[in-house]
């Protein structure tokens, strides 16, 4: 949230002109860089139009909670307001989304999307915006859990007539979404005064910041849910946009002889697995022929367990992206590529048959393979030489193809405790964006720890799993991989060596071996903890707490970071990998790694200069009192 006051003293600080900067200001601490331009214009324009018709309708003691972060994500409503309802007594909510439009149609046939002269692709219905909104508030505070019925959702067009945005209204309105325009004004303010009495709404929002937030649904923990039975997650906005297009997608690709290709792209967290099991489960349900595609072993092995328990018919839904160099063309309706920076340049390895074998490019392949073929992708999750899929790929094989390609960017984020502050310092960290590593400064939604040894890293997450989190330990590839356990071994190889600290990579191959999960359950399965997972079986997965070992292979050196390829033991970097792509690699490695943490994660680096250098932008406080103890 940025800004909290009542509606009487938010019109005032408008008025006087403080108002913006108050937001402006606060935004900046908050997520680390200045609200564009489009943002100030709304609050320049729209909260004064909502506090004037709280102020009409008599509710000036109403709490106003500007740019409301939705629980353990990156979203925020535009504005929440808290009071008492006028009928129970009780506290009452309303999420307001607050829209400058003027006009609005309604997407041809898909009547959740609409689009707007001044944006080039379809967003969502703002009615059906402002009702995610509400349900994911619902889910996530535990505040809630008592009155559900408290909380109403609100969509106000304070610049649209009704004939200007006529088409929108075939969704239907219910309580926790409806919209008004400026036409409605009246019918507005009626609306407020049934959900808000004139009185303070102080106590109410204390209850609601101070309400417990419910852990993240966790991606393993429902997907057998997702897929078999119902929706289990809450798409918002832009997740809500990809799954709508490609459901469009499908019903044009039923009517005529239409092919659609689908690319949405997002950071790590942002919801991109989400929507492929939401759509994965939909289609399922419907009975539509669709599959679901990775280039990663532990995902799709991971994914065939927990979803398909028992169901052989749900294991077959989950393929990888060389299974489809025999396909017949648009065989499948859908095929949903999750994890898609992972495609390679062609689907040939040493396996493959010879008959199989061809230069065809493996995004090609997957194109053909269906009617609606949906990719989904981070590119700086690219962690191995030759894995090559990006949005400009895409685009252009579709292209090539005579295909359209609809691109959409995921701009939030649900890992991490939905820090977006977070996610940039990461990459500011490690050199992807920006101008290299800057101070962390703690935004309350995810905690960053760093560690002076790695047993003091075990013994943290230790005692968060004695908290009943979810905790794992992962490194960079710098160490070697006993991959073959003989039966005489009593106990797993300690390979990752640090000190007198010492324990095992995590299992390689499907087998448990001495109670250790099989590789693609190390994430997953509580029996992980105690073994140093990599890259390969972490990426694509998330855990309560992460501990993260760098390794020699990156480390600081006065100004700037330098990577040692040769402390790299990963047999996938070989002689023939130019510099610049392994130095780009490893950065993304740690990437990966340090993103995959809900609640928090821990560092250590095996360095002493880098140890010193992240302890100086984690805890700089704590350096500077040491150096005064000097």
């Amino acid at each position: 949230m940025l800004f909290r006051e009542s509606a009487a003293s938010v019109a005032a600080r408008n008025l006087e002109g403080s108002l913006t900067l108050h937001l402006m200001e606060n935004f900046k601490h908050a997520h680390g860089r200045n609200p564009g331009d489009s943002e100030v214009r709304s609050w320049k324009r729209s909260i004064p139009a909502l506090t004037g018709a709280l102020l009409d309708a008599g509710l000036g003691e109403v709490e106003m909670l500007i740019e409301y972060s939705l629980p353990l994500t990156s979203k925020r409503a535009d504005v929440l307001l808290s009071g008492v309802h006028p009928g129970t007594g009780e506290p009452s909510y309303v999420v307001v989304e607050l829209k400058q439009w003027s006009q609005a149609y309604a997407e041809e046939d898909e009547p959740l999307l609409c689009r707007i002269d001044a944006y080039p692709r379809p967003v969502l219905h703002p009615v059906e915006q402002v009702r995610g909104y509400v349900s994911y508030l619902l889910s996530f505070n535990g505040a809630l859990e008592r009155i559900p019925e408290s909380v109403a959702g609100v969509a106000f067009l304070h610049n649209a007539t009704e004939f200007g945005v006529s088409s929108l209204r075939e969704v239907p309105e219910d309580v926790q979404g409806r919209m008004y325009t400026a036409e409605q004004r009246g019918a507005f303010l009626d609306f407020l005064r049934s959900r808000l009495a004139p009185k303070s709404g102080a106590h109410s929002a204390d209850l609601l910041l101070q309400g417990k937030v419910r852990p993240s649904k966790q991606l393993m923990a429902v997907a057998a849910a997702e897929v078999r039975d119902r929706e289990q997650f809450v798409l918002l906005d832009e997740q809500r946009v990809a799954y709508e297009l490609v459901l469009s997608a499908v019903r044009k690709a039923k009517r005529s002889n239409h092919k659609q290709v689908v690319v949405v792209t997002g950071g790590p967290g942002s919801g991109k697995s989400v929507i492929a099991l939401s759509l994965l489960g939909e289609l399922y349900r419907r009975g539509v022929t669709a599959l679901h595609a990775t280039g990663s072993a532990s995902f799709t092995k991971t994914m065939r367990k927990v979803v398909g328990h028992r169901k052989p018919e749900v294991q077959k839904l989950f393929m990888y992206f060389n299974s489809f160099m025999d396909a017949e063309p648009n065989d499948l309706d859908v095929v949903i590529c999750d994890e898609s920076h992972r495609l390679r340049k062609t689907s040939a390895n040493r396996y493959t048959k010879a008959e199989l074998r061809t230069d065809r490019p493996q995004v090609a392949e997957l194109i053909e393979a269906a009617r609606v073929p949906v990719f989904l992708l981070d590119q700086h999750q690219v962690v191995r030489p030759g894995e090559m899929g990006t949005k400009e790929q895409i685009g252009a094989a579709a292209a090539a193809m005579g295909l359209d390609c609809v691109v959409v960017e995921l701009d939030s984020q649900f890992r991490c405790g939905g820090s977006d502050a977070y996610v940039k310092w990461v990459a500011s960290l490690l050199g992807l964006e920006g101008d290299g590593p800057v101070a962390w400064e703690p935004d309350g939604k995810v905690e960053l720890r760093t560690a002076e040894s790695p047993q003091e890293l075990e013994d943290f997450l230790i005692a968060k799993r004695a908290e009943n989190y979810g905790a794992r330990m992962a490194a960079g590839y710098c160490w070697k991989w006993t991959t073959k356990i003989t039966p005489e071994m009593s106990a797993l190889p300690t390979d990752v060596v640090i000190g007198d600290w010492a324990r095992p990579w995590n299992l390689y191959g499907d087998r448990s071996v001495l109670g250790a999960p099989p590789a693609p359950l190390w994430a997953t399965d509580p029996a992980g903890f105690g073994q140093v997972g990599c890259v390969y079986t972490a990426q694509g997965f998330e855990y309560d707490w992460s501990g993260v070992i760098m390794g020699p292979d990156l480390v600081w050196r006065t100004d700037r970071w330098v990577v040692d390829r040769t402390a790299s033991k990963d047999p996938v970097f070989t002689k023939a990998t130019p510099d610049a792509d392994v130095a780009r690699l490893i950065r993304n490695t740690y990437k990966v790694l340090l993103t995959r943490g809900m609640v928090g994660t821990i560092i250590y680096s095996t360095d002493p200069e880098t140890r010193e250098k992240l302890r100086s932008l984690v805890d700089p406080e704590a350096v500077a009192k040491s150096l005064a103890l000097v």
